[in-house]
């Protein structure tokens, strides 16, 4: 199980690696990304082993994150590495944005391309009927919150070196349901024009 040994298969190596880690519970030990083993508390149950080698998938799952998102990252997930999952999982939105759109932009000025707009120049897209004050407050506020998403986790992941901007499994989890909730709402927006 060296890494080594998996260069260019890190899919074979994390399917392994998980498979190993289910055994090693039992005894106390996990098998980490970097080939080397770790100590924790002894698992009891088969389930307990099966969750703690797949805790990330599951929490997905349990989550139902949406499946672009999850298309987007699959491989990072796999390898653990939150920082550059996050960075694809925010890329996945923007992506999603200009295939409905057909616009090139990125970042804050795609969502302003994409959702701007007001009563007299309608958005290309929109979240609801924007027939009432409140779906236009929910409507922006969609719109804040994409570019939150995309100042806060793509531009960082984009410009910081990862050893500068670690990225929890908590963050990751958080920020793939964002993702996800926004995907969610893209594939219900509807077009105006």
């Amino acid at each position: 199980m060296d890494p080594v040994r998996f260069r260019g298969q890190p899919t074979e190596f994390e399917r392994l690696r998980t498979e190993l880690n289910e055994v090693l519970g039992f005894a106390g030990l996990g098998l980490g990304e970097d080939g080397r083993f770790h100590r924790g508390a002894p698992v009891k149950t088969l389930s307990e082993a099966k969750q703690r080698a797949s805790r990330l998938r599951a929490e997905l799952e349990r989550r139902q994150v949406h499946g672009d998102v999850l298309r987007f990252c699959r491989e990072e997930l796999l390898q653990e590495n939150y920082f550059h999952a996050v960075f694809e999982a925010t890329k996945s939105v923007a992506e999603k944005i200009r295939t409905r759109t057909g616009l090139t932009s990125d970042g804050s000025e795609l969502v302003d391309q994409a959702f701007g707009g007001d009563a007299r120049r309608p958005p290309l897209l929109a979240f609801n009927s924007l027939r009432t004050p409140t779906e236009w407050s929910e409507h922006h506020g969609l719109m804040n919150l994409m570019k939150g998403m995309f100042g806060a986790f793509r531009n960082v992941t984009a410009h910081a070196p990862k050893v500068m901007w670690p990225v929890p499994e908590q963050d990751a989890l958080d920020l793939l349901t964002v993702a996800s909730l926004l995907q969610r709402r893209i594939d219900g927006a509807v077009p105006t024009r």
